[in-house]
């Protein structure tokens, strides 16, 4: 991405935000420094030299500059960098001279000095007379080593197995309803409705390819919601392989019971673990496999969970609960290492915090103990499938040495796919690599 930036238009210019892909910086000096004044812009890219931004413990982080100068008159300032941890704490800086001839080019590196395992923001800093600008990237060092400073609390195990056995004893009453005038792309419509944890009313949906085959098992996809994501029937073009979705108590058409504001749903019941919303949207999603069991039509050894954001973290506490999943997928799952995201990030920290407030009694601490029992991490060490697993390095709601602590929980085939100039999202290579895996694994050919 490049922006053009004329001087007669502004004289200071605004940082960059974390997810611009390609890192461009712009000096526009209000007079050239030998003569009279002229328009033109000075772009600066700097790449990572490490794929993916991903370091060698203790080597140096280089970053290659290439830099043109489109003015008619040489420029003189400096180019640095400033690198801080997660949690804005500076550990190093360094700026030096540069000088670009009239309408030339340069290129440098920028040598930064080795650090240990972890993730780091780096600033990387132009200064010219009367401009100076601000671009944030961050970059990571030997990340697999990373660990969380935090245990699961000792019952965690005991909680969901009680849990679970509590969901067992709610008669499901599956309800399918065919939906013949929402068919399209050769696929079948049903809206799913079941009773799940505490008899609450819950909704989805399944599209099936149509066929005459009446003895045809399809695989399925099980797509689970982001935050305060309404999930419609999903279609494609797959002619063997199933899609069910689910809208999990307090969101999209499954709001019977629980009607938060948007903002509000994140801490419901949070002070008490029993009634903390996130425990029955798990269960929810484990009541869905309970669904897919129930089918003739769908395989029940071939089931994929897929998700991003909170359906990130609904994904791999399904699996870790559920081991009749067979793969996982999460794309920046949330609340990974949950105790260690103060300081690091506006939300949820931020509704965490109202909370605490409006409740008499309640601290932060017990709050994010309670927390603890929905920790991505702990269920990641209880999965037991394959897992595919997406980041984005400027991700400001899912930290990224906080999602390699969950991701480094995991004992089993697993991959981890970075994207270094995104935040909380991952490109579409990822869902192309995730449909190519689900395929190979199922057989699907």
């Amino acid at each position: 991405m490049l922006l053009i930036i004329r001087l007669s238009l502004l004289k200071r210019l605004p940082a960059f935000t974390w997810s611009i892909l390609t890192l461009v910086l712009f000096a526009c000096p209000a007079q050239a420094q030998e003569g009279g004044g002229d328009e033109g812009e000075i772009t600066i890219n700097a790449t990572p030299v490490a794929k993916d931004a991903i370091y060698n413990a203790n080597s140096n982080i280089n970053y290659k500059i290439d830099l043109k100068n489109t003015f008619n008159t040489r420029q003189i300032g400096t180019v640095g960098y400033r690198v801080l941890s997660l949690d804005e704490k500076e550990i190093t800086q360094r700026n030096q001279p540069v000088t670009i001839n009239r309408k030339g080019e340069k290129s440098l590196t920028l040598r930064i000095p080795g650090q240990g395992s972890g993730f780091y923001k780096v600033q990387f800093v132009v200064n010219f007379p009367e401009y100076d600008d601000t671009v944030r990237r961050t970059f990571g060092v030997d990340p697999t080593k990373i660990k969380s400073e935090h245990q699961a609390p000792a019952d965690f195990d005991d909680f969901w197995n009680k849990t679970l056995a509590e969901l067992e004893k709610v008669t499901p009453n599956f309800k399918v309803t065919e939906m013949p005038d929402s068919a399209k792309d050769n696929r079948r419509v049903f809206a799913i409705e079941m009773q799940s944890l505490g008899n609450i009313t819950v909704r989805g949906w399944m599209t099936l390819p149509m066929t005459k085959n009446k003895r045809k098992r399809f695989p399925v996809l099980l797509g689970l919601p982001g935050y305060q994501v309404n999930l419609k029937p999903m279609f494609g073009s797959d002619e063997d392989l199933a899609i069910v979705v689910i809208n999990v108590r307090g969101q999209g058409n499954s709001r019977d019971r629980i009607r938060t504001l948007r903002d509000d749903y994140i801490f419901t019941g949070l002070e008490d673990r029993n009634r903390y919303v996130m425990r029955g949207a798990i269960m929810d999603c484990v009541r869905m496999v309970d669904f897919i069991f129930s089918r003739d039509e769908l395989d029940h050894d071939n089931i994929m969970v897929s998700g991003g954001s909170m359906g990130g973290f609904l994904s791999i506490a399904t699996a870790g609960l559920d081991h009749r999943i067979k793969l996982c997928s999460a794309q920046n799952p949330i609340l990974c290492d949950v105790k260690a995201l103060p300081g690091k990030v506006v939300w949820p920290l931020r509704d965490f915090n109202r909370y605490v407030r409006a409740n008499r009694g309640l601290t932060m601490d017990k709050l994010l103990d309670n927390l603890s029992y929905f920790d991505t991490k702990n269920f990641a060490s209880r999965v037991k499938c394959p897992t595919l697993v997406g980041i984005g390095l400027l991700d400001h709601l899912a930290p990224p040495d906080n999602e390699y602590a969950a991701f480094n929980n995991l004992q089993v085939d697993k991959h981890m796919i970075v994207f270094k100039d995104l935040g909380h999202e991952v490109a579409l290579f990822y869902k192309n690599y995730e449909g190519r895996w689900m395929r190979d694994t199922f057989a699907l050919f």
